[in-house]
């Protein structure tokens, strides 16, 4: 069965994202276009010289006419986020990018499922629902899906367990305004205070840490690794091959994705994360776990300080 995904930007992020796909053989046919066209031309020769050690896999520079049946496009193309800059601090210049990339792609790959990675990616989501005419459950932003590995990662390292056994989410914005509802975290089935409470595990002393340490860690995580090495592109790579792996599989998946709010917590018209059900179709519906009153104000909050950005914006 052929799997073909277009990724348009092949800057670190975009390139990564291939590169991640390729090795673990999550499609068939790549395609990246960038308007630097060279640029493009080297990340898939570089990824496409390495492919004889991986799954049989096609992987090519192209316009964006050889989009065409691409099963899912992954949109990583913007200005990229500088030292001490907000995700809102770019919101205007990478709307802009949107739409003058949205009716070139949406012409030659229209039946295509389409995942947005670039910031402020709930505004730029929010922006390609309006313009674009694809239907809504086509439509996914990686949302905090980043935040909820990195708050997932977290967790894991503190208390000494694998990564998989740790259930909690971040929701809200991709950006300051997020926030993770405690009241829903579990480790193993297990409520987090209660395992905490209730371990027994004598050959081990964890270490003392309160939830706000570990939400600030969430939230500081990307500038800090900015401000170390310039760019993060490992982590949302493997959180965006995620999304696509459960997009390929025949199985639906629930993920913290960002996408278009019609009353779910009382909000409306705004992109934004909460726990969705993605499978082959795309987006199915969310599960909303119960929130406490704090963590409803602060949900209201995220989406009121989306909403205020998107007001500013010449969409």
């Amino acid at each position: 069965m052929t799997r073909k995904v277009t990724i348009i930007g092949a800057g670190s992020v975009g390139s990564t994202i291939a590169y991640t796909m390729a090795v673990n053989g999550l499609a068939s046919e790549i395609v990246m276009i960038d308007v630097n066209h060279e640029k493009a031309l080297g990340e898939a020769m570089d990824i496409l010289q390495g492919t004889p050690f991986c799954s049989p896999i096609k992987i090519y520079a192209g316009s964006y006419a050889e989009a065409a049946d691409s099963d899912i496009v992954i949109v990583t193309s913007g200005v990229a986020r500088k030292p001490g800059q907000t995700r809102i601090d770019l919101a205007q210049t990478n709307v802009n990018i949107v739409k003058a990339i949205t009716p070139e792609i949406t012409k030659y790959a229209p039946n295509a499922i389409y995942i947005f990675v670039a910031n402020p990616v709930d505004v730029l989501t929010y922006v390609f629902h309006k313009i674009s005419g694809i239907p809504e459950n086509r439509i996914i932003g990686s949302g905090t899906i980043l935040d909820t590995a990195r708050l997932r990662s977290r967790l894991a390292e503190l208390m000494e367990i694998n990564q998989k056994n740790v259930h909690a989410y971040v929701l809200g914005e991709h950006g300051d305004s997020s926030f993770v509802p405690w009241s829903c975290a579990q480790i193993a089935g297990v409520n987090l205070d209660d395992y905490r409470a209730s371990l027994n595990y004598a050959a081990h002393e964890y270490p003392d840490f309160t939830y706000e340490e570990v939400e600030d860690y969430m939230r500081t995580s990307g500038a800090k690794v900015i401000s170390r090495k310039g760019a993060t592109f490992y982590a949302v790579a493997i959180s965006v091959c995620h999304i696509v792996r459960t997009l390929f599989s025949s199985v639906n998946t629930v993920l913290s994705v960002s996408t278009m709010m019609h009353g779910e917590y009382g909000v409306e018209d705004v992109c934004i994360s909460v726990p969705t059900i993605i499978g082959p179709s795309g987006v199915c519906g969310n599960v909303l776990p119960p929130l406490t009153e704090e963590e409803l104000a602060k949900f209201h909050n995220s989406a009121n300080v989306l909403k205020g950005v998107i007001s500013q914006l010449n969409i």
